[in-house]
């Protein structure tokens, strides 16, 4: 039996209306989801008030309503607690409801812009690899252990995260590797979690549909590390400017990385192909299938995190060797034709050009590189035009396509995309708004040895249109279209 005052235990509350020492059922911050003696939680979210639904909340059974404001009409039976903040309360109820599950575990939280799916995947990777019990929190999927479950946001919220958490201890893992977004430190979905430690990858240009400027962008990533508690170790990419910043404030053990700069954690590229680079890092050498700066400073992470969770450097060296890249991620193909496709998931203007310098790095300089890329709607149209003046700077032939047009209209994405090229790039490029035409024009372009990057949707399985998805696999398409070209 689980009584309401227990689960309210640190919340800062600011009244209560009845009772609550009061057995009750689940937690619901949706109240379609609310059933008899459930405790209804009340969050104001971007799209709609969770304040608007408390009636039928209390209709469809509630016990508790938790809530910021009390409404008009309390009704007799229903303890009703005016909290400060629904977010942060919905975070600690969670956490003490499944029992803190994450003091039980070592987790770490990776943020930043990009880096987050690789370093988390491959932590968890890593570990596993090392004979231990390990769980991962990430965009593409969840483990518990060997179960996997499908991911649905970056961070979830705060009772998916302590339920899946709870399950882990259950299952004795000890490790949990999970991506931390800004939206899910925004919204307090990390509130009474237990970090052991805490991973800053690098800050550009994201997100700002969301977040009113770039300067509340980096200040909420650095509120992630100044609630780390002393206990943890804070390991920041000190080659990004904004990595000292996250030390600021921390109480953590302070730690860095770097490829260009002085830092506890030290990589060198020391050759670089299609299938691997050559690193040397902490003046060991070893062959990894990662391929690209960025993905150096990945497996720098990756190589910290590990050696401040107690594994052995040479232990964590040989098993680094050995890691694949992430689906989505960098994944490449080569035809009968011998013609490169890669899919990736650089959606941001720093990761279209971390991905297209790397390709232009690799290559000879004879062969072509035609890049299929658009944005996302309903999203930050800031960076539009920037994606279309990387896209343009740095290929030799672009299709602007569509993305997860979502609820805007395709067209006008790629207009805006289109404002950002060079003059002197337009005429290397050409619009095609259906993505699959887009990607086969970019095949039948293409010749022996020529590269095709079919950048922004990576892992992702669906395209959104109109609030339908749709089947949609860059990677298969790629595929099968470059095999039929073969016949």
């Amino acid at each position: 039996m689980i009584l309401l005052k227990d689960i309210l235990y640190k919340v800062t509350i600011e009244s209560v209306v009845g009772s609550t020492s009061v057995a009750i059922n689940n937690l619901e911050f949706d109240s379609r989801n609310v059933s008899l003696n459930d405790v209804f939680i009340a969050i104001k979210g971007t799209v709609s008030d969770g304040h608007q639904f408390i009636k039928k909340a209390a209709d469809q059974g509630a016990l508790a309503i938790i809530c910021e404001t009390l409404p008009e009409n309390i009704i007799n039976g229903i303890t009703y607690v005016q909290v400060a903040d629904s977010h942060k309360a919905l975070a600690i109820m969670a956490a003490n409801y499944y029992g803190n599950p994450s003091e039980e575990l070592k987790l770490v939280g990776i943020t930043g812009t990009n880096g987050k799916t690789t370093v988390s995947s491959l932590l968890y990777q890593l570990f596993k690899k090392a004979g231990l019990e390990a769980g991962l929190l990430s965009t593409v999927k969840i483990m518990v252990g060997d179960t996997e479950f499908k991911a649905t946001h970056t961070t979830p919220d705060s009772l998916t995260i302590n339920k899946y958490l709870r399950e882990m201890v259950a299952d004795g893992v000890e490790y949990c590797f999970m991506e931390v977004s800004s939206h899910g430190i925004h919204q307090k979905r990390t509130e009474a979690l237990h970090f052991t430690g805490g991973v800053f990858t690098n800050l550009s240009h994201d997100h700002l549909d969301y977040h009113k400027d770039f300067a509340e962008y980096r200040d909420v990533k650095k509120s992630f590390f100044d609630a780390l508690p002393k206990s943890a170790f804070a390991l920041v990419n000190v080659d990004d400017k904004n990595g000292l910043v996250m030390l600021q404030n921390t109480k953590a053990r302070k730690y860095t990385y770097a490829l260009k700069t002085y830092a506890d954690y030290k990589a060198q590229i020391l050759e670089s192909q299609f299938t691997g680079q050559l690193l040397k890092i902490n003046n060991q050498e070893l062959w990894v299938k990662l391929i690209g700066g960025f993905n150096a400073y990945n497996l720098l992470a990756i190589f910290g995190t590990a050696y401040l969770l107690g594994l052995k450097e040479l232990e964590i060296l040989q098993i680094m060797s050995t890691l694949d890249s992430v689906g989505g991620r960098f994944q490449y193909l080569i035809s009968e034709k011998k013609i490169t496709a890669i899919v990736d998931y650089a959606h941001t203007p720093d990761a279209l050009k971390n991905v297209l310098e790397t390709i232009n790095e690799i290559r000879t300089g004879n062969e072509e590189v035609i890049t299929v890329v658009g944005c996302g709607g309903d999203r930050d149209a800031q960076k539009r035009p920037v994606m279309g003046n990387i896209a343009a700077s740095l290929s030799t032939k672009v299709v602007f396509t569509s993305d997860n047009p979502r609820t805007e209209n395709p067209e006008k994405i790629i207009e805006q995309i289109e404002k950002g090229v060079p003059a002197e790039h337009y005429k290397k490029t050409i619009s095609i708004i259906n993505r699959k035409e887009a990607i086969k024009a970019a095949c039948q372009m293409a010749q022996e040895n020529d590269i095709i990057l079919i950048a922004g949707k990576g892992h992702e399985s669906y395209q959104e249109i109109n609030g339908e998805r749709f089947d949609f696999d860059d990677f298969k398409i790629v595929n099968q279209l470059l095999t039929a070209l073969n016949k």
